[in-house]
């Protein structure tokens, strides 16, 4: 049977990569939107808005499976308790969300907000999956572009990240929409663990600019002691992604015409120092 999925942010960062995956699956989408688009073969386009609520039951109609990709700087709790309200009437079989890794554990709103949202569809009485990932390459990449830009580069003491290829991301999510509801899986996060510095080092050498001199800062209060602490980062039974950071840079900077030896650049050193 090729029941429709619906999905929530499906012309997003991740969603434009798991649509296309899930009709190579066979699999027909219904994509909710607040501005839908024309419609393609095998892939349907609806209006509506996980946080005002709308649209919701008419997006859930003959639906199986929701993967809630949809999410913003606010209001995410707000859209996943209605959308798990919305499903739980719906009859829906298995709701899929995705994410952030330390949702429970950093003092910032946008993961608290992560973090009741997982609450909502762990509680929604419907059968459920929930995916944490660290940050996308795309998410990391303009904020050290920006600071590559700067005449000192910021390097607040114990910021790490852990960026994963959102294809890798996406991959595990269609792995999910295709399976039986698993709860909590494993989070998935990249293969590697790096600062502000090594980012920025890393920007520089492949992109072709110069290196700028560091200015060490320290981030106050609770918010610069769960990054030194770590709460942002995976834990030991990740699932790590295998591109890295380089090798993004190293595709961005082969559409940008950067660089003779795209290859070198690829298969560069992990170590980003």
């Amino acid at each position: 049977m090729n029941a429709t999925l619906l999905v929530t942010g499906g012309t997003g960062t991740i969603g434009s990569r798991v649509v296309p995956m899930l009709r190579e699956a066979g699999r027909d989408v219904r994509i909710l939107s607040r501005h839908p688009r024309a419609d393609e073969p095998g892939i349907h386009h609806v209006s509506g808005d996980t946080v005002a609520g709308t649209g919701l039951a008419e997006a859930l109609d003959g639906v199986d499976v929701v993967l809630h990709l949809a999410g913003g700087a606010k209001g995410d709790d707000i859209a996943a308790r209605n959308l798990a309200a919305a499903a739980k009437t719906a009859g829906t079989r298995h709701l899929i969300l995705i994410s952030v890794v330390g949702a429970d554990r950093m003092p910032i709103g946008y993961f608290r907000a992560k973090a009741e949202a997982e609450r909502a569809i762990a509680e929604s009485g419907t059968p459920w999956s929930v995916l944490r990932a660290t940050q996308l390459h795309e998410f990391v990449y303009p904020m050290v572009r920006g600071m590559a830009k700067l005449p000192l580069l910021p390097t607040p003491g114990g910021l790490r990240f852990e960026p994963v290829n959102v294809d890798e991301v996406a991959a595990r999510l269609v792995e999910l929409a295709l399976g039986d509801p698993a709860g909590r899986v494993a989070d998935i996060a990249g293969p590697e663990v790096v600062d502000v510095r090594q980012l920025a080092d890393a920007y520089a050498e492949v992109m072709g600019s110069r290196p700028r001199p560091g200015l060490p800062i320290r981030i106050p209060g609770a918010i610069g002691r769960a990054y030194r602490a770590g709460d942002n980062l995976a834990g030991d039974t990740v699932q790590r992604g295998q591109r890295t950071w380089r090798e993004f840079l190293g595709g961005r900077a082969q559409q940008a015409g950067i660089g003779d030896e795209p290859a070198q650049v690829q298969h560069g050193s992990a170590g980003l120092v």
